[in-house]
């Protein structure tokens, strides 16, 4: 199986990275994806774009290597995002590499623009990545030429290393973000095991971001979660789907 996570801001991830761990433990493959690099964050001060690029890449590289993850990062402008075709197209194009089966982003409602446009195009990508015509535009929606015949080449001159995608058309399970307005259903995800590597990383941001919201109070809210779901630990999220799967038999 493979799970990729669509955030705008480094740190979002934090409500979903026991689940991501538990899943890169279990052996599948994972990638952290954030659409911003969060230079907006007042921690950075006057630093230069370079700088603020150099330790958000820092950061998205430490939590990936920690959970066991792949990790890439978009500029599309932090709380500059629009929720546009272009950028659904680049993430689109990055679905068609990864392929994605599930997908975890932010819920529709949630205050912050990026966060709801982050939501938006990770939704939009699915359909856009279905779609080689779409995914294999060159620009100004005009069709990439067909990669060229290489073989018998002994070199790639300039231009000839054109790199066609393959649509993605499985399905893809969409979560998000626990929303009380969702109308979608719930899912609860035992987070138990890796509640330990999810604090470690929760705790990473505080020391960055100095929040007063604690590691062991985030500790205590995914406990919390586990009591409403049987379980020692857990994480939440809405499935966007009219209906759960059937089951084989009740619990």
């Amino acid at each position: 199986m493979r799970v990729m996570a669509v955030f705008a801001h480094p740190d979002d991830e934090i409500g979903c990275i026991g689940t991501l761990a538990a899943h890169a433990a279990r052996g599948d493959e994972v990638m952290l994806v954030w659409t911003t690099l969060g230079e907006l964050a007042s921690q950075f001060g006057d630093k230069s774009h370079e700088e603020v690029t150099r330790v958000r890449r820092e950061h998205g590289a430490w939590v990936a290597r920690r959970i066991g993850a792949q990790h890439h990062f978009f500029d599309m402008g932090d709380s500059r995002m629009t929720g546009g075709r272009d950028e659904a197209l680049q993430l689109a194009r990055l679905y068609a590499r990864f392929r994605p089966n599930a997908v975890i982003t932010w819920s529709d409602d949630h205050p912050h623009p990026d966060h709801r446009m982050t939501a938006k195009i990770a939704f939009d990508a699915v359909t856009l990545a279905r779609i080689p015509k779409i995914i294999n535009e060159q620009g100004d929606e005009v069709a990439m030429p067909p990669a060229p015949d290489l073989s018998g080449d002994t070199a790639i001159e300039s231009g000839e290393d054109v790199r066609r995608l393959d649509a993605w058309r499985e399905p893809v399970r969409f979560y998000q973000y626990y929303a009380p307005a969702s109308p979608y259903p719930e899912v609860f995800v035992n987070t138990t095991d890796t509640l330990d590597v999810a604090a470690e990383v929760m705790a990473y941001y505080h020391a960055f971001y100095g929040w007063q919201w604690s590691a062991e109070q985030y500790r205590a809210a995914r406990v919390d979660l586990g009591r409403l779901a049987g379980v020692g630990a857990a994480e939440r999220f809405n499935l966007r789907a009219a209906h759960l799967r059937a089951r084989d038999y009740l619990d």
